[in-house]
């Protein structure tokens, strides 16, 4: 595979992830991360993404490289030259489990169950009833609305690399989304990344806390060794929480307002 399929690959990985992207704009010497608007779930989903169309393995020892879109594309390219550097695809997904029946602290009862493809609808309405700060905590960005391209990837996961779980209540027309936790494994390691929202209206009711135990119990299974998050360091709650679930907490290298969390599973 030469440069130019390379880039190619790469940019169709990007714009899968950030649909609004006008590749055209880019310049290929500055960081990605002051162009494209992608929270840090969002560059693990390109680091999969290359895995799944490229089948390469960006690990935690070329992240320094990859800033830049030349970057990028020149680290894909030596893995891909490096002898054994395009590993064989591994087996099917795990088919998702049933549904958990819980009631939390405050007596309110949810299903946890992983997330389906076609859970885009309250997937959407869930982000749409989100507080502006909710959102903001969540993603990191100011939005309103996920794109459809953005849904279909929250939504239709593979169970094994990036797993979701959703939080559900019944109302009159159904279920309605009232939390989801995800993580997503770097390629080639035992790592990997999460993020949770939780509806400002159960915010406090113990379930955060429900489907981050059973989010790390899901990874144990897989083999994950060690999970991180990074966190605005004004999400006190998120901050509080995670250090009550034993993650450690330091300061982001990359940005002062940002937290790191880390712990082992």
């Amino acid at each position: 595979m030469d440069e130019t399929q390379i880039r190619s690959a790469v940019l169709d990985t990007l714009k899968s992830i950030a649909p609004e992207l006008d590749v055209r704009d880019l310049k290929a010497d500055r960081p990605l991360r002051h162009q494209v608007d992608l929270d840090s779930m969002d560059w693990m989903n390109v680091v999969a993404g290359l895995h799944e169309k490229l089948a390469v393995d960006i690990t935690a020892g070329d992240y320094s490289g990859i800033g830049t879109l030349d970057g990028l594309v020149a680290r894909v390219g030596k893995i891909l030259a490096a002898p054994g550097g395009r590993p064989s695809r591994e087996g099917a997904a795990h088919p998702p489990g049933p549904a958990r029946q819980l009631t939390l602290f405050d007596g309110r009862q949810v299903s946890i169950r992983p997330i389906r493809p076609d859970d885009a609808g309250i997937e959407a309405d869930f982000v749409r009833h989100l507080s502006a700060e909710s959102r903001y905590e969540r993603f990191m960005v100011s939005m309103n609305e996920l794109s459809p391209a953005k849904l279909k990837y929250l939504t239709n996961v593979d169970y094994e690399h990036h797993m979701a779980l959703v939080a559900t209540e019944t109302g009159a027309d159904g279920e309605i989304e009232v939390g989801v936790a995800r993580y997503i494994a770097a390629p080639g390691t035992t790592r990997c990344e999460f993020a949770i929202a939780v509806a400002d209206a159960w915010q406090g009711s113990g379930l955060a806390g429900s489907l981050m135990a059973l989010l790390m119990a899901d990874a144990r299974k897989k083999g994950l060794t060690e999970m991180e998050g990074f966190v605005l360091a004004a999400n006190h709650k998120m901050l509080k929480l995670a250090q009550q679930l034993g993650f450690s907490v330091g300061r982001s290298a990359d940005d002062w307002q940002t937290m790191h969390i880390v712990r082992k599973l």
